[in-house]
């Protein structure tokens, strides 16, 4: 599998702090090895910052007010999530993500020329619902379950799946 990156378009940092972190902390933990921001305030950058030298992996937050560039000049899918696209199980069924994929996740009102520039306009179902929704359902469904529980490189804690209680583990890094 190719590079995963999830596009955000618009943040408005005291309106979208709290879902923008939550978008980060999901692409993140379901597979995704980057996301772009149009701007990327201090806030949302120390915190995927803490999560990654905690929690280990390679993931970033990029920042790139020049989006389109990027879904014009991505080589593989680029999937818009949107309530108004193609039935979800029949987009997925058609995309070949092996040489990596783009989300793009909208924040705002999405630019129109967006539907024209994505491969896909992917509908995570009919009815309202969260973008964190639609991006975890669509992360999970392309690059499986395993990366939820794969324990990431430099780690300093992992997470030891318990049905009873936290059962939080420190890795020894050997120094």
């Amino acid at each position: 599998m190719g590079e995963v990156t999830v596009l955000r378009l618009g943040h408005r940092p005291a309106h979208d702090r709290r879902i923008s972190t939550h978008l980060c902390l999901t692409a993140r933990a379901f597979g995704a090895d980057r996301i772009v921001f149009p701007s990327v305030d201090s806030s949302l950058e120390a915190t995927v910052d803490d999560i990654r030298e905690r929690f280990g992996g390679g993931f970033s937050l990029e920042e790139d007010p020049e989006w389109r560039p990027l879904i014009r000049e991505h080589e593989g899918p680029s999937i818009h999530l949107t309530m108004y696209g193609q039935r979800h199980t029949d987009a997925l069924a058609e995309i070949d993500a092996g040489d990596g994929m783009l989300v793009i996740v909208g924040a705002e009102k999405v630019p129109a020329d967006v539907y024209d520039l994505a491969t896909h306009n992917v509908a995570v179902g009919n009815q309202p619902h969260s973008e964190i929704a639609a991006l975890s359902t669509t992360l999970l469904d392309v690059l499986g379950p395993d990366e939820l529980y794969a324990e990431r490189a430099d780690a300093e804690i992992v997470i030891e799946p318990s049905d009873r209680g936290k059962d939080v583990r420190e890795v020894d890094r050997g120094g």
